[in-house]
């Protein structure tokens, strides 16, 4: 099933120069530390640093999440205690703590065992992804109300599928999948192109066992 609302596009920019950086993975696989990332706030923190590789204040962050600072510097110290991020360089005289992500991939597994946290963060990330999504369309309907119906070439796109993969070929096609996205990762974060448009992305994988009980029947 394919939803796109994209337009026709120009002709595309040169492409920006993709970062080239070393791989540091952080994996969580305490049950204790997945089920405390069963958090809005702590996974949109995540998000942020990770996917931006930019430190941020607990003040900046507790913007995006509509927290005080005081209620983020709790969620980061937490964050903190399993690993996942860590306090950055401050520049010049920073009053504010600077936070940043502890590597450059994170990844959530439950190594077989009772996978009740990893689920409830499936469901925090779907509904974080929701919320963008309605923040889009709250955007894009003021600016039609506003007289601005010039919708440039955003494109909101759905897609999924069903596959049927060997368990070496799921993990062939995430790895190459993420792959992927790195090549659209920017070399400095810092210096966004111009016309380059923010964009949240969502991939997901997960076994369908649904199509045994209806050859069974």
């Amino acid at each position: 099933m394919n939803a796109d609302t994209s337009k026709a596009e120009p002709s595309a920019a040169p492409a920006a120069k993709r970062r080239q950086r070393p791989e540091k993975k952080v994996e969580i696989t305490d049950p204790k530390a997945i089920r405390a990332l069963a958090h809005a706030a702590r996974l949109e923190v995540i998000s942020e640093l990770y996917s931006t590789q930019v430190s941020r204040t607990a003040t900046e962050l507790a913007a995006q999440t509509g927290l005080t600072p005081s209620a983020m510097s709790y969620h980061l110290r937490a964050l903190q205690k399993w690993g996942i991020v860590v306090p950055a360089a401050t520049a010049g005289d920073a009053r504010e703590r600077r936070w940043k992500a502890a590597g450059t991939d994170f990844t959530i597994h439950s190594l077989g065992g009772v996978a009740g946290g990893e689920l409830a963060v499936v469901d925090l990330e779907l509904d974080a992804y929701r919320r963008r999504v309605l923040a889009y369309a709250k955007a894009r309907n003021e600016r039609r109300e506003a007289g601005d119906t010039a919708d440039g070439p955003s494109a909101v796109v759905l897609a999924s599928s069903l596959l049927y993969l060997t368990p070496a070929q799921r993990a062939e096609l995430n790895e190459r999948l993420f792959d992927l996205l790195k090549d659209y990762e920017l070399e400095d974060p810092d210096r966004v192109p111009e016309g380059a448009e923010r964009m949240a992305t969502m991939w997901s994988m997960i076994p369908d066992d649904r199509g045994k009980a209806a050859s069974a029947s």
